[in-house]
């Protein structure tokens, strides 16, 4: 949020500014510019175990998901942001009775036209890769702190927009059955 950054091609004399006041708000509004947006993008952020974590989230009427992270390549903050937003949506639709009885959603399910942005701010004393390359990221403290911050706002933002959540549950109920359908059908083939 808010730093500008000024390339400058010293040959052809010829600069360019860039400055983004949202920070990755404003990413995922470029990345979903020629996608139809369910709501405005979600702004969560919070410091769990001195990890500063901020995320920014909208669902489009598409079928792809578009998860960016900022840290390293995936790992352990991935892993609590999918796991939390997958929880929060069963969570909600029982409560709220969209879905019967122990019908669950997968993750895909969920993220099924989300676009999200995750950056982790996590200090040096604390920071963990995995593997020979040191791909991913391994800090232990990563996922419940991603975890945390995802289920208290998106519960707040759910709670809230009850429309726009009824949309998301809607989305993630015809991609569920399009999976299931999916899943019986290959069973079919596979049978005949």
């Amino acid at each position: 949020k808010g730093i500008t950054i000024e390339v400058v091609d010293e040959e052809n004399e010829k600069s360019s500014k860039f400055l983004y006041e949202r920070g990755i708000e404003e990413f995922v509004e470029e990345l979903n510019k020629d996608k139809s947006a369910m709501h405005k993008v979600l702004a969560l952020s919070g410091i769990k175990n001195d990890i500063e974590v901020d995320l920014a989230l909208q669902w489009c009427t598409s079928y792809d998901e578009n998860i960016v992270s900022f840290v390293n390549n995936g790992g352990q903050h991935e892993s609590g942001f999918k796991s939390a937003l997958t929880k929060v949506f069963n969570d909600y639709a029982k409560s709220t009775g969209m879905t019967k009885g122990n019908s669950t959603f997968e993750g895909s399910d969920v993220r099924e036209g989300l676009t999200a942005v995750v950056s982790l701010k996590i200090p040096e004393n604390l920071l963990q890769f995995e593997g020979q390359t040191k791909g991913k990221l391994g800090t232990p403290s990563a996922k419940p702190a991603v975890e945390q911050v995802t289920t208290e706002g998106l519960k707040m933002f759910l709670e809230e927009n009850r429309a726009v959540a009824e949309m998301i549950i809607n989305k993630s109920l015809k991609s569920k059955e399009a999976r299931e359908a999916a899943r019986k059908a290959r069973e079919e083939a596979r049978k005949g």
